[in-house]
């Protein structure tokens, strides 16, 4: 067993034949196609409801109000759903959230057909589908662990997660262009809601081995003051889990400004909006391919800043740019630098977690990444209506950057801190000096 660790103890290389190394495992590739075929229809819903929401109202502001609903129950709940997560069995939770998730399509589609569909049944249904969400994303985050049988493949699952996500991304909003012109809205969402029924039997066909350990029932309050103060009483955690909120707040809502720069910047129309998009999630692909392909967690840590810098960077390229084709280009760059950024934030979070610990650490992950979203929404298009849309992503873009730098200078602490909880557990191999982690990282990591 020690052989077979030792043998990541090298950084990780490149190489195709490693890409989809983590669907030898059947319960993950059941997870995989389940989800694969479930997010291009959460992706079609994604595009029809704000379609419809402007198509009935034709307010930018109840756009605006739509999508900040349909995200900040996650900044809210996540945290004390992580509580909940770290206590249940997650293949259930999953189980239910995709259940109600299918039911709220279903709401959608039945008002839709019925010609009774008003903004306010989206603006309820969509803060129902959040709260869902709140507790879906961490346990699903926190899920793969479960189905990953060794260690050592959990960062390529995760980049695999990535690429499918990303590919849905392509995919899905293709898909719902045709659908909506040919057929309307309301098939977008019964086709979303058939989805779920792939990803809730793929989890009933699943065998999960019960979790190693007795996990304490503490009250909801207290477990999560200990899960704030083991997520952020430890300087690789805490650094990893800020700057992905930075990222998010500060750097993401660059999307909600893209109209702006396709209409008024590259004077073009929806085409060059959707291209621009697309080169940013093929970007993000392709990031996500390469993390996939991945032999070790090894050598993560400094992509963190790299590609976090290279993201802020991008986006300020990108609000300078006046040209149609120079902006494609570096919105791919951008959209790698993104998703780099954010699968070895992950990887590296899930590798070193304690297992009882980690739907309270995902659920921060979440908050971060997810929650943070609307209220960057709202700054960026106010920011963007005093002061333009180039130099508010220029804010954005330098906000990131400042961020990495901050990072970098403490990246050399933090991956000593990295490398003493990888040799623990058995990653890296002993050099024969022995090493002290501060206090007992199976219990809770120290502060620095």
């Amino acid at each position: 067993m020690v052989r077979e660790l030792n043998k990541y103890s090298t950084p990780g290389k490149a190489g195709i034949r490693n890409i989809f190394r983590s669907l030898q495992y059947r319960n993950y590739r059941y997870f995989f196609f389940g989800q694969s075929i479930s997010l291009i229809g959460t992706w079609i819903q994604q595009i029809a409801i704000p379609w419809l929401v402007y198509s009935l109202t034709g307010s930018p502001f109840l756009l605006g109000l739509v999508g900040f609903v349909g995200q900040v129950p996650t900044f809210i709940l996540a945290p004390f759903a992580g509580v909940l997560i770290d206590r249940w069995n997650r293949r259930t939770t999953l189980i239910v959230t995709q259940s109600l998730a299918m039911i709220q399509s279903i709401i959608l589609t039945i008002l839709f057909f019925t010609k009774s569909i008003d903004v306010w049944h989206i603006i309820l249904v969509s803060m129902l589908l959040g709260c869902i969400n709140a507790f879906d994303m961490p346990a699903r985050q926190s899920f793969v662990i479960d189905i990953i049988e060794k260690k050592e493949d959990l960062g390529n699952a995760i980049a695999l997660n990535s690429t499918m996500m990303n590919s849905a991304r392509l995919i899905g909003p293709a898909i719902a262009g045709v659908l909506i012109s040919i057929a309307g809205e309301g098939v977008c969402f019964l086709l979303n809601g058939i989805s779920y029924i792939f990803v809730i039997v793929f989890l009933l066909m699943m065998r999960v081995s019960p979790r190693k350990g007795i996990v304490e029932k503490f009250p909801v309050f207290q477990g999560l003051k200990q899960g704030f103060r083991y997520t952020f009483g430890f300087m690789p955690i805490r650094y990893m889990i800020l700057l992905l909120a930075l990222v998010s707040l500060m750097g993401m809502p660059f999307t909600v400004l893209m109209p702006v720069f396709a209409k008024s910047i590259l004077h073009g129309g929806s085409h060059t909006f959707g291209f621009l998009m697309g080169a940013s999630g093929i970007g993000a692909l392709i990031g996500a391919i390469y993390m996939a392909s991945r032999k070790s967690v090894l050598g993560l840590a400094k992509n963190i800043p790299l590609f976090a810098g290279i993201f802020g960077i991008g986006l300020i390229a990108f609000s300078l740019s006046h040209n149609f084709f120079l902006s494609c280009f570096i919105l791919l760059v951008t959209g790698l630098g993104m998703i780099m950024q954010m699968t070895s934030t992950n990887t590296i979070l899930q590798t070193i977690v304690d297992d009882d610990k980690r739907g309270r650490v995902m659920s921060f992950y979440t908050m971060a990444f997810i929650g943070t979203a609307p209220f960057g929404s709202l700054f960026a298009g106010f920011l963007a209506s005093k002061i333009g849309a180039p130099y508010t992503v220029i804010i954005g873009g330098a906000s990131c950057l400042l961020g990495a730098v901050i990072y970098a200078r403490k990246l050399p602490e933090i991956r000593k801190l990295v490398r003493l909880i990888y040799t623990k557990m058995g990653i890296i191999q002993e050099t024969g000096v022995e090493i002290h982690l501060p206090r007992n990282l199976t219990s809770s990591p120290p502060p620095e």
